[in-house]
């Protein structure tokens, strides 16, 4: 609205400016509250978020096969042995018999690469016929009668043959073929010859495959391949070079409880990161302390409870024996020395107490930080819903104040621009009568 100001010495605008410096004070309160309770919905979202991944990882901790719970070593290069949770700590020793092989053929006759050697004799002079000798049908392969043609066919994948060949230089364009299984074992045999059954290459050396046999107080195992498994229940036991026949080891299984520590202490170290958070957010405020940004939130403060309570088991028990207390501060404590001792002396029991699996530390964790950040009914998934419609209402109220100070604001300049209006007129008046007056003649006179 247009206005008059100063005309008669009197600043309307500058009244109406103070007086709407008032009138604006209930609005500023709202837009503080507004800016309060945004800072109050990221706090909250950003411990929800925290919260999901506390879940997360809770449910990962001590799940079945997360924790290795023996280790294996050998005193021999070559001997190795992995182990599960199946087998026990134990240590023993074994002895190589021998390893496993493959079977092999060496062929006598030398001949070039671009030699005729597949019987060109025979009806089908460019066939060769292998037979594995393992009940099934031999395999007919087609070439081209040279030995570089026998040597792709049987390396063909498409054929698969079960058996590789090498065209082994002898000297200058003369060549003996080598073919060996690719699989070891005594069972591994086959024999390779022209397409009626003749000898290929004037006949063949075999060297035959042989099973890996090893020797356990007294009893002998043998494995087609150099690979043990289930040598004992939980054990496998693997055989490689340098290891020889006649060679000895020892093996150790032991525990190791170092994955075990390294799980709990990232799991406790993460809770009481976000135990600290929640002290912050909802600090009450006092001596030498900020009042936090979610103070008095009793759904923020029960999450906090229920987090710290999960190191308490529902029997009654502690944890204390594990290594895992509470401290004077409200916080988590972690003894990995005892916990690794604890272990060694009862896995079982460490992971049933500690793990995610049952009604373990880590399951509780679980269930409580699965609770508070749940996607659509979690207690602060639910607070910062609340909070947001809160601010949506507030941000309405805002609106409103802009209208209602809008018109405050004409009526008030409408009213002092009529003030001063009239105070104008006044003035005018004022200064015409003191001139009539003046005109008046003088009595003296």
């Amino acid at each position: 609205m247009a206005s008059i100001s100063g005309l008669s010495g009197f600043d309307s605008a500058q009244f109406v400016d103070q007086l709407m410096q008032l009138e604006t004070a209930p609005k500023t309160r709202l837009q503080t509250r507004v800016r309060s309770e945004e800072s109050a919905v990221s706090a909250l979202q950003t411990l929800n978020t925290r919260l999901a991944a506390l879940s997360t990882k809770a449910a990962d901790t001590g799940r079945a096969g997360a924790w290795s719970t023996l280790t294996a070593s050998s005193t021999t290069p070559g001997v190795t042995a992995t182990a599960t949770a199946a087998t026990a700590a134990t240590s023993f020793s074994v002895t190589v018999d021998r390893l496993a092989r493959t079977h092999q053929l060496t062929f006598a006759a030398p001949a070039a690469l671009t030699g005729s050697v597949t019987g060109g004799a025979t009806a089908e002079p460019t066939t060769v016929r292998l037979d594995r000798l393992d009940g099934t049908a031999p395999l007919d392969l087609e070439t081209d009668g040279t030995l570089q043609g026998l040597v792709d066919a049987l390396n063909d994948p498409a054929n698969e043959t079960g058996v590789r060949a090498t065209a082994v230089r002898v000297a200058e364009g003369s060549y003996r073929l080598l073919v060996e299984s690719t699989a070891t074992g005594a069972a591994s045999d086959f024999a390779l010859s022209a397409a009626d059954g003749s000898p290929l290459l004037g006949g063949a050396t075999a060297r035959a495959g042989e099973d890996a046999a090893v020797t356990l107080g007294g009893i002998t195992a043998t494995s087609s391949t150099n690979t043990f498994d289930d040598l004992m229940p939980g054990v496998t036991l693997s055989l490689a070079p340098p290891a020889t026949a006649g060679s000895t080891a020892t093996l150790t299984i032991a525990r190791e409880a170092g994955a075990v520590q390294t799980a709990m202490k990232s799991l406790v170290d993460d809770i009481n990161s976000l135990l600290t958070s929640f002290d912050t957010v909802t600090a009450s405020g006092g001596t030498g302390s900020a009042k936090g940004m979610l103070a008095g939130d009793v759904a923020v403060r029960g999450v906090r409870t229920a987090l710290f309570d999960a190191v308490y088991p529902k029997d009654g028990t502690t944890l204390a024996e594990l290594g895992i207390q509470t401290d004077r501060y409200g916080k988590l404590v972690l003894d990995e020395k005892a916990l690794a001792a604890a272990y060694e002396k009862d896995p079982e029991k460490v992971a049933a107490a500690l793990g995610s699996a049952g009604e373990g530390f880590a399951a509780r964790v679980r269930d409580v930080a699965k609770s508070a950040s749940a996607p659509v009914d979690g207690t602060l998934t639910v607070a910062v819903s609340g909070r947001q419609d809160g601010i949506k209402r507030l941000a309405d109220s805002v609106a409103q104040w802009d209208l209602r100070l809008e018109l405050r604001r004409t009526t008030l300049t409408r009213q002092f621009t009529a003030l001063e209006t009239a105070l104008t007129q006044m003035q005018s008046q004022s200064t015409w009568l003191a001139g009539q007056i003046g005109s008046l003649p003088s009595r003296n006179g």
